[in-house]
């Protein structure tokens, strides 16, 4: 399907596609390392952060989903393989195993803010583009995160 059958115009879809694509590629690294988070952390944190990890996980998880099908529905193919991910993503992965709680969480807040930028990016573009429906999907991501950012902040007590 192209864009244009759903009353866009294709060609100022193609940047908001590309960037898309770029935002699911973070989205998987960012995942990972949440799921790294949640499986490696340890220490008087650990029920609290093990639950928070995996409801940011499960986020991030929905979100990559939704990512690639918005791609797909406006006529374009999702990046689907991790060299991709691992290529296109400014996020970098990141050892968990041995990792302080704090620190854990302190990477999380970065990827976030991260995240947050290139959604920012992402709303003009597709305010520029018309298309009302990537535009709300990604001001929901980047809702999520700016709040989760300001609980993990007060986690660390970070202002």
């Amino acid at each position: 399907m192209k864009a244009d059958k759903i009353s866009l115009k294709e060609s100022k879809e193609k940047p908001v596609v590309d960037h898309l694509n770029e935002l699911l590629a973070n989205y998987h690294i960012h995942y990972q390392k949440v799921r790294g988070c949640h499986w490696n952390v340890k220490g008087k944190s650990f029920f609290t952060l093990h639950v928070k990890f995996e409801e940011l996980y499960t986020a991030a998880l929905t979100t990559i989903d939704e990512l690639a099908e918005r791609i797909l529905t406006l006529g374009k193919a999702p990046y689907s393989t991790f060299d991709d991910y691992i290529k296109k993503a400014k996020l970098k992965e990141i050892d968990t195993i041995g990792l302080k709680d704090t620190a854990m969480v302190k990477a999380i807040i970065e990827d976030m803010a991260t995240l947050i930028k290139m959604e920012r990016a992402i709303l003009e573009i597709t305010a520029e583009a018309g298309d009302d429906g990537t535009n709300d999907m990604v001001n929901r991501f980047m809702q999520f995160k700016e709040k989760n950012t300001w609980m993990l902040r007060s986690f660390v007590n970070e202002d």
